[in-house]
Parts: C-alpha cells; sequence; structure tokens
C-alpha cells in the first residue's frame, strides 16, 4: 500500500512556529560589478502563496537559486524557519524547462528518485519506504501509470508534474516554481494550480515566478513585483496598480485605454521577450482605475 504523502515524516531540523518560512534581509547578488539582486528584503509565512513577478532579467531565477542554496548572496542573509541557508533539504525546486536536459535517458521513477539522495545519503541505495514514497508522490501528481516512461516522452504539462513529484519526494515545505506555466496550454495550467491547492492545503510555502499578472493576482495570497530590487510586495489588490506595474516593466509596459469596457478602465500590454525568442511575446490585461 502507497503511504500517503501526509504521514511522511519531515526533516528534524527545527522549524520554529514562531518564525516565517523565508525571511531575506538586505540580499544583494553581484555579478561582475552588475547587481542582479538589489537590497532585497521581504518574508514569507509557512503555508502562503506567493508569485513573484517580473520581466526577463530581473532577478527572478537568482532569487530562487538564493532560497534554494545554489547561490551565495553577495551581502545580506537568509534565514529558512528561522535557520541559516545550508544543509536545508526542505526546500523542491522546479526549474525552468528550457535549463533541463530532456534527452538523458532517465525513467520518470528513477527522476522523482533522485530527490531522496539528501534522506538516503551518499552510496546508499534506495530502500523499500523511499521507493513507496516515489510512488505517492507520482500518484499524487497523477503521473503513477507513465512511472517507466522515458522523461524526454512526455508533454510539458506531463514534465512540470513529474518535477513536481519530486519536490513531494523530497519531502518538501517550501516548493520554489520558476516559471512552470511557460508554454502549457489551459488544461495544463489548471492542473498544476489543483495540484498547488493540495500542497497549500497541507501548509506547503509556494513561490512561483511567472509572467501571467491576471494569474499572478487571482492565485496567489501575496504578489511580489521584482525588477533587481522588490518594487511592490503585499495582497494583490495592494500591488497590482498601474504605478507599480509601470515601476517594474518600464518601457515594456504600455497603458492603452480599454474602448470596449467601462469608463476609466484601462488595457496594460507587456513586451516580454523571452530567451530565443524570435518575436517579443504580448501578454494584455487590463486594470481599473482606482
Amino acid at each position: 500500500m502507497v503511504e500517503p504523502l501526509r504521514q511522511l515524516r519531515y526533516p528534524s531540523a527545527p522549524h520554529p512556529p514562531d518564525k516565517p518560512s523565508l525571511a531575506l534581509d538586505h540580499v544583494t547578488v553581484q555579478y561582475d560589478g552588475l547587481k542582479a539582486l538589489d537590497n532585497v528584503s521581504f518574508e514569507v509565512e509557512a503555508g502562503e502563496r506567493v508569485a513573484v513577478v517580473g520581466p526577463n532579467g530581473a532577478g527572478k531565477s537568482t532569487l530562487f537559486q538564493v532560497i534554494a542554496g545554489t547561490l551565495r548572496p553577495s551581502t545580506g542573509t537568509l534565514e529558512i524557519f528561522g535557520h541559516p541557508p545550508g544543509g536545508h533539504i526542505c526546500i523542491g525546486y522546479v526549474p525552468q524547462r528550457n535549463q533541463i536536459d530532456w534527452t538523458f535517458p532517465v525513467t520518470v521513477a528513477d527522476v522523482v528518485m533522485m530527490a531522496r539522495s539528501g534522506k538516503i545519503g551518499l552510496f546508499r541505495w534506495p530502500g523499500r519506504q523511499d521507493w513507496q514514497i516515489v510512488r505517492g508522490a507520482l500518484k499524487e501528481v497523477g503521473m503513477e501509470n507513465l512511472a517507466g516512461r522515458q522523461i524526454g516522452e512526455l508533454s510539458g504539462g506531463q514534465q512540470q508534474r513529474v518535477f513536481i513529484a519530486r519536490a513531494l519526494a523530497q519531502e518538501a515545505e517550501i516548493l520554489l516554481l520558476d516559471e512552470p506555466l511557460t508554454g502549457l496550454d489551459t488544461p495544463s495550467q489548471q492542473n498544476i494550480f489543483e495540484i498547488l491547492d493540495r500542497l497549500q492545503a497541507r501548509g506547503v510555502t509556494i513561490l512561483m515566478a511567472t509572467h501571467d499578472l491576471d494569474q499572478a493576482a487571482s492565485h496567489f495570497d501575496r504578489m511580489m513585483l521584482l525588477n533587481r530590487r522588490v518594487i511592490a510586495y503585499g495582497r494583490p489588490d495592494q500591488v497590482y496598480t498601474a504605478g507599480n506595474l509601470i515601476a517594474t516593466y518600464g518601457g515594456h509596459l504600455h497603458l492603452l485605454p480599454d474602448t470596449t469596457a467601462a469608463q476609466g478602465s484601462t488595457f496594460l500590454l507587456a513586451d516580454t521577450c523571452c530567451d530565443g525568442a524570435a518575436e517579443p511575446r504580448h501578454t494584455k490585461h487590463s486594470l481599473e482605475k482606482g
């Protein structure tokens, strides 16, 4: 019988209930003298769902790498459940799909099992409980029937579900998703949100980078506008304003009057050029003037 995910044991590191799951204080990251992140400070409470929104090059991936512990900030401090970074295995990271070699000859189950290495230890083989956890994670995301399939044979939505299962098998309490919905059709995106709903109900803290302003405003507890520094952070109804969006996107954002809607309504037209894309993407969002 597959052990339910809610019964899995979490890492033994203490997580004081009075501490936020994440706390960044004046974090700056520099590459060759240029700031990828500039004086970033914010907190996320356990179980919250936060959308991180900003143009390409705004530092979203850099921020996630700092939180995941794969990148050390130049200055500033980071605490995870009240403790400094290093040794935390409660953070699951789902990178952008273009950062993954989908031709690597590995099965779906093998990809998910890789997440168990932090608990199994080096030079040890996975045991029965580890495989139970992997099967439970795949069942949770509806991928148990494809456990033996090569990862590159899956659709984009299926691949993203496998990497969420990988974070589940890691027993992650903080989940970082770097633009997981890019290129997915509407049913696949809805499927991902349904999985995130279940995880949040169990107390998992979720941060997701996205370009979709409307999804960020409607599906998340908090919204962060980031362009190397935090432009605004708070409830979507507080953050989602024309002034904040112009400060975030600059020349990539255009305010256009909406002649088809109620008087005083405005369209936001954002031009977002993606790496490797031949043409800019145009995303249009409506915004009521306050």
